[in-house]
């Protein structure tokens, strides 16, 4: 079983940088296809970045240019580096495996961004 640890989040002006880290238990990490998920106040879970094992990824629009997503199969943990900050990208940011979330959910890291 797969646990799984997101810490980074916190408040930022728009225009900003945050730097999200994911950090997971279980060999079964490095085989899987792993993603960064959302979910703002009132609206549904989204992936908004994936990522293979292979270091392949893959971008919602709205992140494309601005959020890059990366791995450390050896450490087991995977990292959203995000730049150019919008409003709209507050809310509660989670990892699990993509683009099927099989795992359990974590807490989550809260990103807020101020305009």
């Amino acid at each position: 079983q797969v646990q799984l640890v997101e810490s980074g989040g916190g408040l930022v002006q728009a225009g900003g940088s945050l730097r999200l880290s994911c950090a997971a238990s279980g060999s079964i990490f490095s085989f899987s296809i792993m993603g960064w998920y959302r979910q703002a106040p009132g609206k549904q879970r989204e992936l908004v970045a994936g990522i293979d094992s292979g270091g392949n990824t893959n971008y919602v629009d709205s992140v494309k240019g601005r959020f890059t997503i990366s791995r450390d199969n050896a450490k087991k943990t995977m990292y959203l580096q995000m730049n150019g900050l919008k409003p709209e990208d507050t809310a509660v940011y989670y990892c699990n495996a993509a683009p099927v979330p099989r795992y359990s959910w974590g807490q989550g890291t809260q990103v807020t961004v101020s305009s």
